[in-house]
Order: C-alpha cells, then sequence, then structure tokens
C-alpha cells in the first residue's frame, strides 16, 4: 500500500518487474494499449485529409536537421502517454497476498507405555522398550493440534506429562525414559490406566483417547485392570490397547562367548483384549517394530483430527498511482496544446 505522498513519485511503478508482479481485475482492458496507437495514427490520416495543404517557399537550411522543429511533437507524446497510464488504471492492477490459517478442535491421547524389566527384552531392536519410544516420538509428531499426555509404569504407575501441546517438550521426556525411574518392579496395568484416567476426566475434548502399551500380565498395583477400563469408559475415554513382544524364548543379552541368552516370554494377551473391548478401542498385536510402527499409523487414521482453513485475501490496488500519473499528463498537455510548441511550420 501507498504510504506516502512520495512513493507517488518513484519510477519504480514504471519499471518492468513491477507489471510482472501485477494481477489484473479487468486484464481486457490491457487491449487498449495496442488500439491507442492506431487511434492516434487515424486521427492524424483524418487531420491529413481535412486540412488544405500550404505551399511555402523556405530556405534550405530551414528543412535540414533544424531539432527545434521536433519540439512540436512534445504535446501529442504527452498525450500518448496519457492514454496509455489511463488504460492501465482502467484495468486495475493489483497485488493478493493469500493467508492461510489451520485450526482444529483436537483430541486428547494419553500414552501409557509399560517400563517394567521386561520391556528389556532384545526381540525388538534395541529392546522393547526403545522401540516403543521411537515410535511413540514419530506418533507425535504427525500429530496437529491435539493434547498429548504421557504415564509410565511398572510395578506403579507415574504420570510423566500432563496433556500439553508442547511436542518438543514431550519429545524430549520420552527420550529420558529409562528403566531406573520407577523402582518398585511389577507391571501395575490397573494403576496406570487409573492414573491416566485421573489425567483426562475433567478434560472437556470432544474425544478422548488412551493407548496403553504393554509386554506382560498386571501382576502389581492395588486396582484390578478390568475395574479400571470401566473407570475410564465411564468417563468417555477410549482404550486402545497393544501387546508387545513374542511368547516363548526371546533374547536378552550375552553369554560369555557373545552369544545371545534367551528367555522365555509369556505375554496375557486376553487382559489387554478385554480392556479394548470395555473401552470401545481395538486391541493389536506386536511381535517386531515395524508391526508396532504400523499399529501407530493405524491409531493414527483412525482417530484423526479433522483440520480446518480459514482462508484470507488481502487485494491490494495500484490503480491510483497511474491515474495520478494519467491526470497530471493530462493537464500538462491542456497547457502545451496551445503553447508555441504546437505552432512550428515545418513539418
Amino acid at each position: 500500500m501507498i504510504k506516502s505522498l512520495a512513493e507517488f513519485f518513484s519510477w519504480s511503478w514504471f519499471l518492468p518487474e513491477t507489471f510482472q508482479s501485477y494481477e489484473w481485475e479487468n486484464p481486457l482492458l490491457l487491449n487498449l494499449l495496442w488500439l491507442i496507437p492506431v487511434l492516434i495514427l487515424l486521427r492524424k490520416f483524418v487531420k491529413f485529409l481535412k486540412r488544405p495543404v500550404l505551399e511555402l517557399s523556405l530556405p534550405k537550411k530551414a528543412t535540414k536537421g533544424n531539432p527545434w522543429t521536433y519540439l512540436r511533437l512534445i504535446p501529442s507524446s504527452v498525450f500518448f502517454l496519457f492514454l496509455i497510464l489511463l488504460a492501465v488504471a482502467l484495468a486495475r492492477p493489483q497485488r493478493s497476498n493469500e493467508r492461510v490459517e489451520q485450526y482444529t478442535e483436537g483430541i486428547d491421547i494419553l500414552l501409557v507405555m509399560d517400563i517394567s524389566e521386561s520391556m528389556d527384552l532384545q526381540d525388538f531392536n534395541p529392546n522393547r522398550l526403545e522401540a516403543a519410544k521411537k515410535t511413540a516420538i514419530e506418533f507425535i509428531n504427525g500429530r496437529f493440534g491435539d493434547r498429548i499426555g504421557m504415564v509410565v509404569f511398572s510395578g506403579e504407575a507415574y504420570s510423566l506429562s500432563p496433556l500439553t501441546n508442547d511436542y518438543d517438550l514431550l519429545t524430549s521426556l520420552i527420550e529420558e525414559i529409562n528403566f531406573s525411574m520407577i523402582e518398585t518392579k511389577g507391571t501395575a496395568i490397573g494403576s496406570a490406566i487409573a492414573a491416566g484416567t485421573n489425567r483426562m476426566k475433567d478434560s472437556e475434548s470432544p474425544s478422548k483417547v488412551m493407548i496403553l502399551l504393554s509386554d506382560g500380565e498386571s501382576n502389581a498395583g492395588n486396582v484390578d485392570p478390568i475395574f479400571a477400563a470401566q473407570l475410564a469408559t465411564a468417563f468417555d475415554i477410549k482404550l486402545y490397547t497393544i501387546a508387545v513382544g513374542k511368547d516363548g524364548m526371546v533374547p536378552y543379552g550375552t553369554d560369555f562367548f557373545g552369544r545371545p541368552n534367551m528367555v522365555e516370554s509369556y505375554l496375557d494377551e486376553s487382559t489387554l483384549r478385554e480392556i479394548a473391548s470395555i473401552g470401545n478401542g481395538q486391541f493389536f498385536r506386536a511381535s517386531d517394530g515395524q508391526a508396532l510402527n504400523s499399529i501407530f499409523k493405524e491409531i493414527d487414521r483412525l482417530e484423526k483430527t479433522e483440520i480446518l482453513e480459514n482462508r484470507y485475501k488481502e487485494t491490494a490496488d495500484f490503480y491510483r498511482i497511474y491515474l495520478f500519473w494519467a491526470m497530471l499528463l493530462f493537464v500538462l498537455w491542456l497547457a502545451l496544446k496551445s503553447a508555441f510548441f504546437n505552432n512550428f511550420l515545418l513539418d
């Protein structure tokens, strides 16, 4: 936009790159630029036909290379420029700036992650916990506008992060998760769901989701997992459960010769299935890192937040500049057309 009168007198308005940056409200009127020379020539021709020829006898010096004779062209040139700028003004040069605002009502998501000792088993690379952390971070970074929180548990539950939109902070907290965060041994699934419910019960979000990730049976805590699931459902929290790991012999550490030690792993799949059923969600089984990643992608798809857009188009008009110059040239032409410039006899 024009901020001062001095900007009207800037030569930058007439540079080719300036015209290339414009959008035109009435682009068809730019065709007048081609008609102006035709109309001027036609006017000259008609004028020539109507005017009688006056024969004069002049000295040869007066007919050869007298620069003063070209002054008579100044008024016509000024009028020609006036018509060009008037055509440009009528075509209405503009510049538009489209601004897009994205927003969403968002949903609340709570990740509940098992960090018991069994999550150190190495049927995932490098182990179950690190694979789960990596996948959780990728899931968080793929969300938009949602509040996400974190609860970790082993023999008891610990609220690592409240529901937040600060994904950078949440990511850094997840990266720091380790097996020594909770001293109490075991797998307290009921306590973990109860802690998550306590975090989400006062939420006014239109959708509340809890994602429970565990690799063992509930053998600790003072809250029954099924009762905890029923309590969560009473607060309209949807429960997804992910069973991590394989049943049977899985690698854990190495022996003296560098060969992997094999230990037996058991997973209580039935409890996790029942929790998901009560919570109106789904149960998933992840036997390796790729499957775990696919599960989180599926949950991301199922709980996708609709992103709404507001588009604002700001348009700035610049026709006033060219209309100003056109009127200035028109006034100048009126002053010149009766001046001595128009009275030179030599043609």
